[in-house]
């Protein structure tokens, strides 16, 4: 579990982020003091939760909370005050909860055991992805993998769509230049993006979830904390978070959205 934390007064962010420390031991977490350093670190890794102060200066926990949203619609949103007038403003927001100050450890910790949006257990995966909405991917950690190319990326979401199954180069081309000739020339274009791909996922340190046979590639599925996969399995907080739309960013992906929405409304 990640967790975000923002009090602008220092003591009593300590007192927030020690309390949640030993509320969930286990959990990743990240103290601000400064509301623009939390959404510069959000927006380039994601949160399973977040706690805000509401009074800040420059800026409140409620309008925070809705800049959060528009990065992380997932997040769960726990504020924290000492002023019950917010209430309204907060629940307006779908909040997880509120807690009032000063923060104990029994607050976090039943707040995080009621959480609006359940977080999936942790899991051995090296790779945690994400289909629903545009497709993104990240080390066990919470770090986004960047890539060098558009396409090395869009590679790597076919992969994961076709779930364990081995993709031909030709097969490859097909689906990423839909009416592109099959010659010399796109081949070798096609075998530079996957070296960029591979290049990506080896700078992340996770080059492993990618099989590599003479002209096939495939995904070792067992090594990937999906959102698709386990949307299949039935999982319920897989289930709950699938808004209609899947890796949005590729018109080859629209497809199997037909397919996913049978099975969530068969739920």
């Amino acid at each position: 579990m990640t967790i975000l934390a923002v009090d602008d007064e220092p003591l009593a962010l300590e007192l927030l982020t020690d309390s949640i420390k030993a509320a969930v031991p286990d959990a990743l977490v990240f103290p601000f003091l400064k509301p623009s350093k939390l959404l510069e670190y959000a927006s380039e890794n994601p949160a399973n939760v977040a706690f805000l102060d509401i009074r800040m200066r420059g800026v409140t926990g409620i309008e925070l909370a809705k800049r959060l949203k528009e990065l992380n619609p997932d997040i769960n949103l726990i504020f924290v005050t000492g002023y019950e007038e917010y209430t309204g403003d907060a629940m307006a927001l779908h909040a997880s909860g509120y807690i009032m100050k000063p923060v104990t450890v029994q607050a976090v910790r039943a707040e995080l055991n009621d959480l609006r949006r359940p977080v999936p257990p942790i899991s051995k995966a090296v790779l945690r992805v994400k289909c629903f909405g545009n497709f993104d991917v990240y080390t066990a950690d919470g770090k986004r993998v960047h890539f060098e190319r558009t396409k090395a990326k869009e590679l790597l979401a076919y992969l994961v769509y076709r779930s364990g199954s081995s993709c031909s180069v030709k097969e490859i081309a097909a689906v990423l230049f839909e009416d592109g000739e099959y010659n010399q020339k796109q081949r070798n274009y096609v075998q530079k993006i996957i070296s960029s791909m591979l290049q990506a996922l080896r700078a992340a340190g996770v080059e492993s979830v990618v099989t590599k046979k003479y002209n096939s590639l495939a995904m070792d599925v067992s090594q990937l904390d999906c959102d698709y996969y386990r949307f299949m399995e039935l999982d319920a907080a897989a289930v709950n978070s699938y808004s209609g739309e899947f890796m949005s960013q590729y018109p080859w992906a629209e497809f199997v959205i037909g397919y996913l929405e049978d099975v969530y409304q068969k739920q």
